[in-house]
């Protein structure tokens, strides 16, 4: 394994899906983006990291739109012509036999600092020595059903302690990025000789344990946590601690993978301060810290804004908190680097269907992420008679994307009717959808629009980030108080805020036009020097915090060295 210093203390950081580069599809949303953002950061600051994830071979899914419907596609990639194979191989138990896991090496190189790159160790299961069952685990990112999703677990969490273990590396603290890598704790615990403990022995295990992992909690409802009967639990984990002891620290009545990862982590945080609280409340008796998501500065910032801040604010990619001085640039340059990207964003567009219509002097509100209920992507449209006569005063333009679960059908819905109202709307409002949603979208998109428009249900949205990278690119957010909004809202200045903190979607409905007719729009197309003021300070105040350099200093400062 080419890792300098392989004898030097190592953060692991483990997670289910990690976004590497464009056309690598290892990562399904904003999780995996915000791991890739993290590893980013680690790589300029020098943070000895080594992260752990799967392969995902055949990826996600790349996403059709047939007739206004999504359509699955399996999205392979080729780990051989992006990655190194690294010689080294181990096995896990998964039921009743054993199955064996390879690995590749990507490096993640820095993009800001003379550090050596952060290696990302991607676990592979298609091995000839597998069965033709066991050579698929790590084919498909969440695929298939809860047997599947569990043996993906064993692999990741299980057979990543070991694999690193094999590659010879210190490691100090694990660092569960949300709860799919949980099992390495126990993998910990019977590396301690506590797989059938009782009593004293357990707890002197689970404090041996709890000293070396960080575990951060990125879903703030029970449902959405990874669960399963403890009978299909014992049947996969067979042989790895004893069944009292995964009902111990599992839950009482299923493994509930959360809980797990809280009884056996000594420090524990959510996203942003609210899904601290709404985590605190949901599993009491935990202290759970907030750490609030990030972005990579570079990553997410486009050319035309990078080249701004590379003239008047030259330190800004190693250190984004130097973009509080966006204030001192002048506007007409802020306004040109922003139209440049915008037209950029269309030139993107051009073969995406009804894109001919986008006009790059036209206001445009930008509108992507997952596809779900909570998101609420159909809040914009709840009212078209008043969507056409406010676009009669002033003209704008939607830009949409987003992929739902497959196993999602109401998400699916929401796609079928984001199409049919871009059909009624016509040319009055143009809505184009973009397909196959992904980061080299994305990027083009959070840089190219006027507006980011988040709509989510409170308080469900632990934090969000897609907001974090517009305003990387001086673009305001219109957002419902929940996640990150709640810190990064200074009403008129980095963008407006949807409501009051609660309400419910008739009242968020009626506030997001009013917002929209009264203050946005007029200040957009009246008010130029005021719309100047808010890009600028939209960088200055929210770009040079919500980052992933400061993100990552605090992870350092408070869960990993102390």
């Amino acid at each position: 394994m080419a890792v300098p210093n392989p004898n030097r203390p190592r953060i692991a950081y483990f997670s289910m899906e990690i976004a590497l580069e464009d056309g690598i599809p290892t990562y399904s949303g904003g999780l995996g983006v915000l791991a890739g953002d993290m590893m980013n950061s680690a790589a300029d600051l020098g943070v000895p990291i080594v992260a752990v994830t799967l392969v995902s071979s055949e990826g996600y899914f790349r996403q059709e739109i047939v007739a206004g419907k999504q359509v699955e596609r399996p999205e392979h990639w080729d780990p051989p012509a992006r990655a190194q194979r690294l010689d080294c191989k181990v096995s896990v138990r998964v039921g009743d036999h054993d199955v064996w896991i390879g690995a590749w090496q990507y490096d993640v190189a820095n993009q800001s600092g003379p550090f050596s790159p952060v290696p990302v160790i991607l676990l592979d299961t298609d091995l000839p020595e597998n069965r033709p069952e066991d050579r698929e685990l790590t084919h498909f990112l969440y695929g298939g059903d809860s047997t599947y999703r569990l043996r993906q677990e064993i692999v990741l969490g299980v057979g990543g302690v070991r694999m690193l273990q094999a590659l010879g590396l210190n490691i100090t603290k694990f660092h569960l990025n949300e709860g799919h890598s949980a099992l390495l704790t126990l993998e910990l615990l019977r590396q301690r000789g506590a797989a059938e403990a009782r009593g004293t022995a357990l707890q002197d295990a689970v404090t041996a344990v709890r000293r070396r992992c960080v575990f951060t909690t990125h879903t703030p409802v029970e449902a959405g946590h990874d669960q399963y009967n403890y009978g299909l639990a014992e049947q996969w984990i067979a042989g790895l601690v004893h069944p009292s002891v995964l009902h111990t620290l599992g839950g009482p009545d299923r493994l509930n993978l959360t809980r797990l990862a809280l009884s056996l982590c000594g420090w524990v945080n959510g996203v942003a301060q609210r899904h601290a609280e709404v985590s605190r409340a949901l599993f009491p008796g935990y202290e759970v810290h907030a750490i609030t998501n990030g972005v990579h500065a570079m990553r997410w910032t486009a050319p035309p804004m990078q080249a701004l801040f590379d003239r008047h604010i030259p330190q800004w990619g190693h250190e984004p908190e130097l973009l509080v001085r966006a204030l001192r640039i002048a506007d007409a340059e802020i306004v040109a680097a922003h139209m440049e990207a915008k037209q950029q964003l269309l030139q993107a567009l051009a073969n995406a269907p009804g894109a001919a219509q986008l006009d790059p002097a036209r206001f445009t509100i930008g509108f992507a992420r997952r596809m779900t209920d909570y998101k609420r992507p159909g809040l914009l449209f709840s009212d078209l008679q008043r969507l056409r006569a406010i676009a009669q005063r002033f003209p704008f333009q939607v830009i949409v994307s987003g992929k739902a679960h497959p196993h999602d059908e109401a998400g699916k819905r929401h796609i079928a009717s984001l199409h049919g109202w871009a059909q009624e709307l016509g040319s009055v409002v143009p809505v184009v959808f973009v397909p196959n949603y992904r980061m080299e979208v994305a990027r083009c998109v959070v840089s190219g629009v006027d507006l980011w428009l988040n709509t989510p249900q409170p308080p469900l949205e632990a934090s969000g980030t897609s907001g974090m990278k517009a305003a990387m690119n001086a673009v305001p957010s219109l957002s419902i108080l929940d996640g990150w909004w709640l810190e990064g809202c200074d009403e008129g200045a980095t963008g407006w805020a949807i409501g009051d903190d609660g309400g419910d979607a008739n009242q968020h409905a009626a506030s997001l036009y009013d917002k929209l007719e009264h203050i946005i729009l007029p200040t957009f197309y009246e008010r130029r020097a005021e719309w100047s003021f808010v890009m600028k300070s939209t960088i200055a105040r929210n770009g040079s915090y919500f980052n992933s350099h400061r993100m990552l200093r605090r992870y350092v400062s408070e869960a990993y060295w102390n």
